[in-house]
């Protein structure tokens, strides 16, 4: 096992590490002591659920709280943490509590793990997100349970305080409100100005990045000082609700958003634009949306969040980096420019290849997936996109799709939360391109 590991990339590391939490999760759910009814669970439904819980996305095949048991619900609740905070975050805070020493190589795989710029301070930056995280997520299940005690008791309150909390900062979309209708998420709170203030605020908190939150913590509100990462972020974050939140409400005024007060309304459209970009859960009905909508959160969806999070997509970073790349190459500008500062090329071809990479895979899936089952095109791209994204949200037909299809959504789900790129990579390994350039020959474009 120890050559093994010391032949292994951090790539490949982190790739076998988010697969063992899968098996093991699938393994935990399909004991009858995880099902509500004390009967075993499918090895298939017990897989889908623990990758989606692993990989934080929200896509579920059975109701969380029809049919899985307090146990199996824990147990989602555990890979929903793991998967959102890193397993390698989770590792190296035993390790911390233990007072191992963290070695090159473990600090190595926990930089690629969290997206973080520099190995320098990473286990400085590594306590800050633990305390961070549970400062947060504390906050919010002491909020939802004003709501939720009154209206289920002490006990399953509290309970669903913390699963909520936990299922909105790592940005998962699993809920346990299906006593009163399966699959019906946060709809019955499409009013209620607490529950969806605190889900929002945890899934922004959860989605901005750990980069971004050491650089606030430090530099607090000047702005000016703040790295260009955090001004990207924070800005391309800002303009993404806005304006998905002001589209859905447009395109949805008279469709399922009719006949509500204005005030919910626009409760509901600021909702589904921060839930869409990976969150998964929603107030509204996701199935009966508009293809206009459809489109405008599979747009969203794609998107994600942003580096170093605990959201998916290919991130805000990388499509202003792509933006600013073909504006500069169209205005032939003299280089790549973003408030004041120069994108470095590396920045721009790693951008490319996860936007192409993940397009791949959508398309690949969606093809794939309407060759097995002829639904609706628009609601297996949702269901994709859905996946690919890890966001969770869904247009009713995943629970209706063939086993082939489910693993091609499972295989999505593993992709999106690792990374296109990091899964690529990982199928490298040691490999090197001898450093032979070849002969110019020019080809016409566009």
């Amino acid at each position: 096992m120890t050559v093994i590991y010391k032949k292994m990339t951090q790539t490949q590391m982190i790739v076998v590490g988010y697969l063992l939490l899968i098996l093991l999760g699938s393994i935990l759910l399909m004991l009858p002591v995880s099902s509500r009814d004390g009967n075993m669970t499918s090895f298939a439904d017990a897989l889908f659920t623990s990758t989606s819980a692993s990989c934080v996305t929200g896509l579920v095949v059975q109701d969380t709280y029809l049919h899985w048991s307090f146990f199996g619900q824990l147990i989602i609740l555990i890979l929903i943490q793991i998967g959102g905070m890193g397993f390698m975050t989770i590792g190296v805070c035993v390790a911390i509590l233990l007072r191992r020493k963290i070695g090159l190589k473990v600090r190595g795989i926990l930089q690629e793990s969290i997206n973080s710029i520099q190995i320098g301070g990473i286990v400085k930056l590594t306590k800050k997100i633990i305390k961070g995280t549970l400062f947060f997520e504390s906050i919010g299940a002491v909020l939802l349970m004003i709501r939720f005690i009154p209206e289920f008791g002490i006990g399953r309150g509290i309970w669903y305080g913390i699963f909520h909390s936990i299922s909105a900062f790592c940005n998962a979309g699993f809920d346990l409100m299906g006593e009163n209708g399966a699959y019906q998420s946060l709809i019955r709170y499409s009013d209620d100005w607490l529950v969806n203030t605190v889900i929002m605020l945890l899934i922004i908190i959860g989605g901005i990045g750990f980069l971004v939150w050491d650089d606030l913590s430090v530099k607090k509100f000047q702005w000016k000082k703040y790295h260009l990462h955090t001004k990207i972020v924070l800005s391309t974050t800002g303009f993404l609700i806005i304006g998905g939140a002001v589209l859905f409400l447009i395109l949805e005024k008279n469709n399922v958003l009719a006949g509500m007060p204005v005030k919910e309304q626009i409760l509901c459209s600021l909702f589904h634009s921060v839930t869409a970009r990976t969150a998964g859960f929603n107030t509204t009905d996701t199935g009966a949306l508009t293809e206009g909508s459809k489109l405008v959160t599979m747009i969203l969806m794609f998107i994600g969040g942003s580096p170093g999070s605990t959201a998916g997509g290919i991130k805000t970073t990388t499509v202003v980096v792509l933006i600013v790349f073909v504006r500069a190459n169209l205005m032939e500008a003299a280089g790549c420019n973003v408030f004041n500062r120069r994108l470095d090329e590396t920045a721009i071809r790693k951008a490319s290849v996860v936007m192409c990479t993940n397009l791949f895979l959508i398309l690949t899936g969606t093809i794939f997936m309407e060759i097995m089952q002829p639904f609706s095109l628009s609601d297996v791209m949702f269901e994709v996109f859905s996946a690919m994204g890890t966001v969770g949200m869904s247009a009713g037909i995943t629970r209706d799709v063939c086993m082939a299809s489910r693993m091609v959504l499972v295989f999505l789900m593993f992709c999106g939360r690792i990374g296109s790129l990091t899964f690529a990579l990982s199928l490298k390994g040691h490999r090197h391109e001898a450093p032979i350039r070849k002969p110019v020959e020019e080809i016409t474009i566009g």
